[in-house]
């Protein structure tokens, strides 16, 4: 049986099967089948082959294509980002429930789209960082430097006190990581240009000034015409989304604040002196050296003949530097292509390991003090070094690191006492997972209410993104139980407990009524209003002059001559909208009308418009406005850089997931 099995798969058959078996990936592809399960995307980027950008986008062709994701969670925390920034920006005015939005997701999500397209674009097209860069970066970084210079064992104990703490191989890549990031941006940033047509033309528009009269109407008359049920029925219908209550969640939560504990008492000296032992490596200030050097520049990718030419100018320079007498510094000063040392006779300061590039670091510590090396080839061009003095790398005895020994043993017995708490929390938590009341009893703290909240309010640590995440979540509104600690940052954690949830609801019209009739008559109002300004705006373009037809209101009507764009008056709104009016015609004036947040209307009227004269313009502005150009045609550029790319690349939304 098994060996008539075995011939049967072997034939016709086999071939039958297999056939039946292509079919569901012919119709819903092969990849489906590999990809997407158990995915956890919020969007899925698919780009083809450098080598064949045309190919299609189906399988197996597809098993060839660059493949990134952004996750789920990556997703929501850029949202949760964007969120605490538009309230920060918005304050009071901030709608939470506005900015909970289909469009506004999208947005961010576009948002990391884009910047993962640029990344894996970089990554497809061979654009790299050097090392060269990297550690200039580090080099420039504040934290990392003593009186102006890079200092590398400021720099090694920087890293070994992070938490965890880093390697240097490590933040150096991360530094690599996130200048790849921003070399496509920024190229195409710095080509970017402004015409001095274009300045010009943006100084005329911006140095306008307009002849302008303007009459201010008051606020309408408060409405009140009789309103009907069916009136009130039908704005409530027309306007259902203004009458709805967020979803809210009321919290029990526990604040564990590692600041607000007691202080642990001062380490006694044979701890500070033990754990000065252990961490002896740390406490080493490295071997400097004591540098000067000549550079003569010259592009890797010059000819032969001019690298030659520089190498052999560099070797003059060394042998004169070599002569009994001869002034280094002079030599530098009067020609090294080092513009950052050339004024101080090429002082590099003292040098330690992994602060240069390597060939110069390498000829640097093969050297004896007071020697002059020969010509070094790096990637800036050609050096001569001059190695002035030596300071061998030493031990730093325990008195001089006691102090520093003391407040990171603080530090760390702090942070001890901060996660031993926890632990008995969450271990009272596992005991009773529905309730915060005896691991509260247990650490002496109190159980904390906040609520009922709509997601984005809330204040202190309720409003922290995190927490926020974990609040709305289905798992915790649907258990009831207490959650893990919420990491809040800066040695701080919060467990909360979901006490009541409601889902997001229409309101029912009994309960805002009084809202609807409000917005009624407020909308009442605002048309009448309205109405008036369009007829005394219609008066005017009939030929009517603002004057005379103000009148007739009994309006008074002021004139400005000579109205520029930062004036505030009557109002910047109001300021805005005239200029934003078209040139008057044929003697004919240009009229508007503006409603400001008061309920007051503006009519106005446009007389004459005088050109800014560019000439008027300080040399300061000048450069300002040509900068800003330049700065919107980057963004214009990169944008469409952008777009670009994008068309050529599939984008798969996991709509469920946002």
């Amino acid at each position: 049986m098994l060996q008539n099995l075995r011939d049967k798969t072997s034939g016709w058959i086999a071939g039958v099967i297999l056939g039946l078996l292509t079919v569901p990936f012919a119709f819903f592809g092969m990849d489906q089948y590999l990809f997407q399960r158990n995915a956890t995307f919020a969007a899925k980027i698919e780009a083809p082959p450098q080598w064949w950008p045309s190919s299609p986008a189906v399988w197996p062709l597809t098993m060839l294509w660059q493949r990134d994701e952004i996750s789920a969670d990556e997703f929501r925390s850029a949202f949760e980002r964007a969120r605490q920034d538009q309230r920060q920006q918005q304050g009071d005015r901030f709608d939470a429930r506005e900015f909970e939005t289909v469009a506004s997701k999208r947005k961010v999500l576009d948002s990391l789209v884009d910047q993962r397209v640029l990344q894996m674009t970089a990554d497809r097209d061979g654009i790299a960082v050097g090392d060269a860069q990297v550690r200039q970066t580090i080099q420039g970084i504040p934290a990392f430097q003593a009186d102006g210079r890079f200092d590398p064992q400021r720099y090694q104990l920087a890293l070994a006190s992070q938490v965890p703490p880093r390697s240097p191989l490590q933040f150096e890549e991360d530094v690599r990581k996130g200048l790849q990031q921003g070399l496509i941006p920024n190229a195409v940033m710095q080509t970017a240009f402004a015409t001095p047509a274009e300045l010009q033309r943006v100084l005329k528009l911006l140095g306008e000034k307009r002849d302008v009269s303007y009459a201010i109407m008051p606020p309408p008359a408060p409405d009140t015409a009789p309103i009907t049920a069916a009136e009130i029925q039908h704005w409530y219908d027309g306007h259902a989304k203004d009458y709805r209550a967020p979803e809210t969640v009321t919290l029990d939560y526990i604040d564990i604040d590692q600041a607000a504990l007691p202080a642990p008492a001062p380490a006694d000296e044979a701890t500070l002196r033990q754990r000065y032992e252990q961490e002896k490596a740390r406490f080493v200030e490295p071997e400097q050296r004591l540098t000067s050097h000549i550079l003569v520049k010259v592009d890797a990718k010059a000819s032969p003949a001019v690298q030659k030419a520089a190498q052999e100018k560099a070797a003059a320079l060394a042998q004169q530097a070599r002569q009994p007498g001869a002034d280094f510094a002079a030599l530098a000063r009067a020609n090294s292509d080092d513009t950052g040392s050339r004024a101080s006779g090429g002082d590099l300061g003292w040098v330690a390991k992994d602060a240069m590039v390597k060939p110069f670091e390498d000829a640097l510590f093969a050297m004896q003090p007071g020697q002059v090396s020969d010509p070094v080839k790096s990637e800036f061009g050609w050096h001569v070094i001059q190695l002035r003095e030596v300071k061998a790398g030493k031990q730093v005895p325990f008195e001089q690191a006691r102090e520093q020994l003391a407040r990171e043993q603080a530090d760390s017995d702090r942070e001890h006492a901060f996660n031993e708490l926890t632990g008995k929390l969450v271990d009272q938590v596992n005991k009773n997972p529905t309730t915060l009341a005896p691991a509260a009893r247990m650490a002496n703290l109190p159980v904390q209410h906040s609520g009922p909240i709509a997601r984005g309010q809330g204040t202190g640590i309720i409003s922290s993104p995190a927490v926020q995440r974990v609040a709305f979540s289905e798992s915790m509104i649907e258990d009831g139980t207490v959650s893990d600690p919420i990491d809040v940052g800066n040695g701080h954690s919060v467990l909360i407990r979901v006490a009541g949830h409601a889902q997001a609801h229409q309101l029912p019209l009994a309960e805002v009524s009084q809202k609807v009739v409000a917005a009624i008559r407020g909308d009442r109002a605002a048309k009448a209003a309205t109405a008036a300004a369009d007829r005394l705006v219609a008066a005017v373009r009939g030929g009517t002059p603002l004057k005379d037809a103000a009148a007739v209101q009994q309006l008074p009507v002021s004139e400005v001559s000579g109205l520029t764009r930062n004036m505030p008056m009557p109002d910047p709104a109001a300021v805005d909208a005239m200029f934003k009016a078209p040139p008057p015609v044929a003697g004919k004036a240009s009229a508007g009308q503006v409603s400001l947040a008061d309920g007051r209307v503006v009519v106005f009227a446009v007389s004459r418009i005088v050109p800014g004269d560019p000439a008027e313009a300080s040399a300061a502005e000048k450069q300002s406005y040509q900068q800003q150009l330049v700065e919107m045609a980057g963004d214009e550029d990169l944008r469409a850089l952008v777009d670009s790319l994008r068309k050529r690349i599939k984008v798969t939304v996991a709509e469920d997931r946002l």
